[in-house]
């Protein structure tokens, strides 16, 4: 039921019976401010010039009217040229029932849309990193929030596995590696492979300072430096299909996408289809030439392809090199067609960081010009970088907070303070290892998703494992405590099940926790319209702080009338069940137990 828009319609009946037939666009609803007394405030000011009258008398005469009218509505008062309605307890009873019998509560019918999702997109030079985390965390939350509007969604991520930074790697293994594999090491894939291309840039360097000491100027000492002209052959050899560089490039690849995949799997996100961009790279030269013939595209002197978009305030963009080599534009353009064609998509998303909104920008221009309309259905969703307290992170350097690494750092410091708080008391050792995972890698992906997606975000391990305030623990925790409540109802045979007496009396500490559940279908709705998980968590969160101030200051198994008991436990149901459902579309699990 949206309520705004029955409390719409019956301000509407009133004002047509006071003064005249009103267009909807002057009855103006929303949400009382908390400092008021009220659930829904109607603003008169749009409605003086037909009521002819202050805006205090037009409030109270529309206030006597509506309550007079409907029992629904309990009360009113004026502030101002505000008309605040206060809903019957009963109305708020109905529709906690509702919630109770509707098993797919919060979640949108189907729209008959396909929505493909691309988030991920590594390079296997290196194992995944913070920003990655970010990255994946967005993209999986934003995948399931879009399922959750009822939409159908292609989860997919495209591999760069090729180019030259992954010939870095290769030739520094060849060089330094003395056969080393994850096997004889026990490194990861992905590590054993990120430690050779740190080892590449190490030697990289020294060559460009012993270039500049003889003469050279910086520029170019980086394009003589030998270990750099050799990794640029060996692309070369790769994109000849040269043999021994294949297989070594398999090998090495291999290596790395078992090491993602267990990165994956212990982050919880995952793909329905994976693209490598080996694979995709030539896509793009047919639209070039279509380009050419439609003359969108011109040819340099070079051999090199061009579109120029100075009359729509960008630049000349390079669409093929000299040498008939593709560029990342190329590739994006031929796989945008590919899934557009192959899936019959309605929208195609790319979650990437804002460093490329520029590309994206450029992309969907281009596609405009070669007269593909569904270009304007392609959305950049641009989120801002993961910063550190002590500095930006840097992958050549060896510097980047490793995702592995900080998820097992963030699951020990978890084990910790749940040891020293009590959390644990009772758990096996097996039990114990299960919810020190949960709540760390729920605090990790809390603490990312609470911050809108536009935001450049400064991540602090420490602040985000706390049982107390804003954070995926407290939530976690709260799930965890309505639980022990409806296992302790299970254990006294106390029947909580079944329909709801409507008769049953409200105090407004539950009708505010039942007016906040009943938000949940519009802030999924919202959250989905704006790809915006953080919506989702400020949503949970308050409901968890609502149950905790309700917790706190009224019985629930020691309520002594049967009836308030059994409403207050189907209320514990509810909250619990849609706090299971807001963090499992952060991608985040709840526990049983703590």
């Amino acid at each position: 039921m949206n309520i705004e828009k029955f409390i719409q319609e019956l301000a509407a009946k009133s004002i047509e019976s006071l003064y005249g037939k009103v267009g909807n666009e002057l009855v103006q609803i929303q949400k009382t401010r908390k400092e008021f007394e009220g659930d829904y405030t109607l603003v008169v000011f749009p409605l003086l010039k037909t009521s002819r009258k202050s805006p205090e008398m037009t409030a109270n005469e529309i206030g006597e009217h509506m309550v007079a009218s409907n029992p629904e509505l309990g009360s009113f008062n004026v502030i101002k040229g505000f008309l605040n309605l206060k809903l019957d307890p009963k109305f708020w009873s109905e529709r906690f029932s509702e919630i109770a019998a509707n098993e797919k509560f919060g979640f949108g019918e189907p729209t008959g849309r396909t929505i493909m999702v691309e988030y991920s997109s590594p390079n296997t030079n290196k194992p995944l990193h913070l920003g990655h985390i970010r990255n994946n965390l967005l993209g999986y939350s934003v995948a399931a929030i879009l399922k959750a509007n009822g939409n159908d969604v292609i989860k997919a991520n495209l591999v760069n596995d090729r180019g030259i930074h992954i010939c870095k790697s290769m030739l520094a293994w060849q060089r330094y590696g003395g056969g080393e594999t994850p096997e004889s090491s026990g490194m990861k894939g992905d590590h054993l492979v990120g430690k050779y291309y740190v080892e590449f840039d190490k030697h990289y360097k020294s060559e460009i300072k012993q270039l500049m000491e003889q003469g050279m100027s910086e520029d170019e000492a980086k394009q003589s430096a030998p270990i750099m002209l050799e990794a640029q052959e060996m692309l070369r050899k790769w994109e000849a299909k040269d043999p021994d560089t294949i297989a070594l490039w398999t090998t090495m690849n291999g290596w790395v996408y078992e090491g993602f995949d267990k990165t994956y799997k212990d982050l919880g996100v995952s793909f329905d289809k994976v693209y490598y961009e080996s694979q995709t790279y030539l896509l793009g030269k047919n639209i070039v030439d279509e380009g050419l013939a439609k003359g969108v595209f011109y040819r340099r002197d070079d051999g090199s392809v061009w579109i120029d978009l100075t009359a729509d305030g960008l630049d000349e963009k390079l669409l093929l090199r000299s040498d008939g080599t593709s560029v990342y534009m190329t590739q994006d353009l031929g796989t945008a067609y590919q899934r557009f064609e192959q899936y019959n998509l309605n929208e195609l998303m790319y979650v990437v960081g804002n460093e490329q909104n520029y590309h994206f920008q450029v992309l969907k221009l281009v596609l405009k010009k070669l007269g593909y309309d569904w270009a304007d259905h392609i959305y950049h969703l641009s989120y801002g970088m993961v910063e550190l307290p002590d500095g930006k992170m840097k992958s050549r350097e060896g510097t980047v907070v490793d995702a592995d690494d900080l998820m097992d750092a963030m699951i020990s410091e978890a084990r910790q303070m749940s040891e020293e708080l009590g959390k644990l008391e009772g758990c096996t050792e097996e039990e114990a290892d299960a919810v020190s995972r949960m709540v760390g890698l729920g605090a990790l992906k809390y603490f990312i998703l609470k911050v809108d997606p536009k935001k450049t975000m400064l991540f602090n391990p420490r602040e985000s494992i706390d049982f107390n305030g804003n954070t995926g623990p407290f939530i976690q925790y709260t799930h965890a405590r309505i639980r022990s409540v409806l296992r302790k109802a299970d254990e006294a045979a106390v029947d909580y099940t079944g329909a709801i007496d409507l008769n049953v009396g409200l105090v407004q500490d539950e009708i505010d926790i039942i007016k906040q559940l009943v938000d949940y279908p519009s802030v999924v709705r919202a959250a989905g319209e704006s790809f915006s998980p953080s919506l989702i968590a400020a949503y949970v969160y308050d409901l968890a702080k609502l149950y905790n101030g309700y917790y706190h200051d009224h019985q629930i198994m020691r309520e002594e009338n049967e009836a308030v008991r059994r409403m207050r436990l189907q209320l514990c149901c509810q909250v619990a069940r849609i706090i299971k459902s807001g963090m499992g579309l952060l991608g985040i699990d709840v526990p049983e137990r703590m």
